[in-house]
């Protein structure tokens, strides 16, 4: 089933189903409502959402979606008493969706800005919280045309940003928001609870050799080039973790490979350790990063953009990633401190990976500034617990 196909009908009898669990407002049930866009926000949401539940533990928590893909993967999460789809943004779905949860507080992630919801949030005096949010000169808020995106601005009690251009760009406005905190990003918290837990399928430990490259979440601009990769470093091994795994995708990575024979880990078996090892499943590529020589992040030949470089990094590991990371903090900062690589061809990849594979001093000196970097970092969720109050209902 499509996204679109999955959008659409993940949101069919979803009033009653949220009368159902709210009662028509008249339950007073007043849990904390978290918004996420998609898989990745929810990831960096989770460390508040965790950190909440410790603090608050007689509240409940609604998780609300924009995109199937964080919906159809995490609906059934522990971290939320509800999981739903947002209902489109129009004044009337905001009423009726607000008058029947009566939320105690609501928390955004990151980019998430709906004008209706916003607006009707502040007129029923509901703490209202962007976190983890990171401003650029390009988007409309600071633009002449801008004007209803800097009314949503003025919607939130507090907004938590990444970094200081982005507190500048805000602070600046003609009205600016009322509370602005440089909190930095929760993913580095997340990511500092995965260090802490190892997850690795005991089967892995047994396929995995050194020296490998862990290439996680790629896409067919990657795998082409980790194909030519395989054919010029024959001692490499190099475990792929396509971040589509449907059939027709997972046919075309087998194809790609077919010269080394590729081992896909569902149906691998022990006692062998394959040149190429595919990833067919998902929920652990976090954990398998720590067992890379060097990792590779896939996306970065995407308009979108490269996945989350910090879960190779908090390993201490070497990363890798292509050109298109320019929208992404932590993928400059890692250049910056000499923790990553970012190649615009397969001469470049193949030049900067052979140059940590010759030099292991070299190659340990930048994992060590990966690992650095990560716990640096860590730290925003804190911060953020500090000032989130709720609303008694």
């Amino acid at each position: 089933m499509n996204k679109t196909v999955q959008f659409f009908r993940g949101r069919q009898g979803q009033w009653k189903r949220l009368a159902k669990a709210f009662g028509d407002g008249t339950q007073k049930v007043s849990p904390l409502w978290m918004h996420c866009a998609s898989l990745g926000e929810f990831e960096q949401g989770r460390p508040v959402l965790e950190a909440f539940r410790q603090q608050h533990p007689d509240k409940k928590i609604l998780l609300t979606f924009f995109s199937p893909s964080g919906y159809q993967i995490r609906k059934n999460t522990p971290l939320a008493d509800y999981v739903f789809y947002l209902p489109l943004d129009t004044p009337r779905n905001a009423r009726r969706f607000l008058g029947l949860i009566n939320p105690c507080a609501a928390v955004f992630v990151k980019y998430e800005f709906w004008y209706f919801y916003l607006t009707t949030l502040k007129k029923r005096n509901i703490p209202t919280y962007l976190i983890s949010a990171r401003f650029r000169p390009e988007q409309p808020f600071f633009k002449k045309y801008g004007i209803l995106f800097r009314r949503m601005l003025s919607c939130y009690t507090h907004i938590f940003v990444q970094d200081d251009r982005s507190l500048r760009l805000l602070s600046a406005l003609r009205n600016p928001p009322r509370e602005i905190t440089v909190a930095g990003d929760t993913r580095f918290d997340r990511v500092g609870c995965n260090i802490l837990h190892d997850n690795t399928p005991e089967l892995f430990r047994q396929l995995v050799r050194e020296p490998v490259l862990i290439a996680g979440s790629t896409w067919p601009a990657d795998e082409v080039l980790l194909e030519r990769l395989a054919g010029d470093m024959p001692n490499l091994q190099i475990v792929l973790a396509p971040h589509q795994i449907n059939p027709a995708h997972l046919e075309s990575v087998r194809r790609l490979f077919s010269r080394w024979n590729p081992v896909f880990f569902s149906v691998a078996k022990q006692g062998h350790r394959p040149k190429i090892l595919v990833i067919d499943s998902i929920g652990i590529l976090s954990s398998l990063y720590r067992h890379g020589t060097v990792c590779y992040i896939g996306g970065g030949f995407n308009p979108s953009g490269i996945h989350n470089t910090l879960e190779a990094a908090v390993h201490s590991k070497p990363v890798l990633f292509g050109p298109s990371y320019d929208k992404f903090k932590e993928a400059h900062e890692l250049i910056a401190c000499g923790a990553a690589v970012s190649f615009c061809d397969y001469n470049s990849l193949l030049g900067a990976l052979s140059l940590w594979m010759a030099d292991p001093t070299l190659r340990e000196k930048a994992g060590r500034a990966s690992g650095v970097y990560v716990l640096e970092n860590i730290g925003a969720t804190a911060k953020i617990l500090e000032k989130l109050a709720v609303r008694e209902p």
